[in-house]
């Protein structure tokens, strides 16, 4: 029974070691807070922004070399200097909702030198349909000619 306890013991401490090795990234590694924003329901037209925070996790400095929108109404802006392992940085990502209704999904791609390749974040939400005027325009009245 002794040796039965013993050899369990050792074997649970080589998986907590295997899982603690395996949880520290060797070079950059991205974590971001949250990597959904769901802003809900807006008028069209409406500009929508968001930060998105994320940590350098890793062991090495994290450079990322482009934020790419997956069209021209999302627009990404992210730090260019590099992000020290342990620092926090953040991309701010700005959503055009201008011609556009109905649920909208779309993403920014980072691409870094993070292990784990590219990392895509997504904003979405419901555009409405922005109310028409359906009253007619005032205009002053015209004096009766004599």
């Amino acid at each position: 029974m002794k040796n039965l306890l013993i050899a369990l013991a050792v074997v649970f401490a080589a998986g907590s070691a295997a899982v603690a090795q395996t949880a520290k990234t060797s070079g950059p590694a991205l974590t971001f807070k949250e990597e959904t924003y769901n802003y809900g329901t807006v008028k069209a037209g409406t500009k929508v922004e968001h930060v998105f925070e994320f940590t350098n996790t890793g062991t090495e400095p994290l450079i990322i070399s482009n934020a790419q929108g997956s069209c021209g109404c999302t627009v990404p802006e992210y730090p260019k200097q590099p992000i020290k392992k342990g620092e926090k940085a953040s991309i701010k990502v700005s959503f055009d909702s201008t011609g556009r209704v109905g649920m909208q999904e779309k993403t920014v791609t980072i691409t870094s030198n993070a292990t784990g390749g590219p990392k895509v974040l997504y904003i979405k939400g419901t555009v409405e349909q922005a109310p028409v005027n359906t009253e007619p325009e005032a205009r002053p009245m015209e004096k009766p000619q004599n």
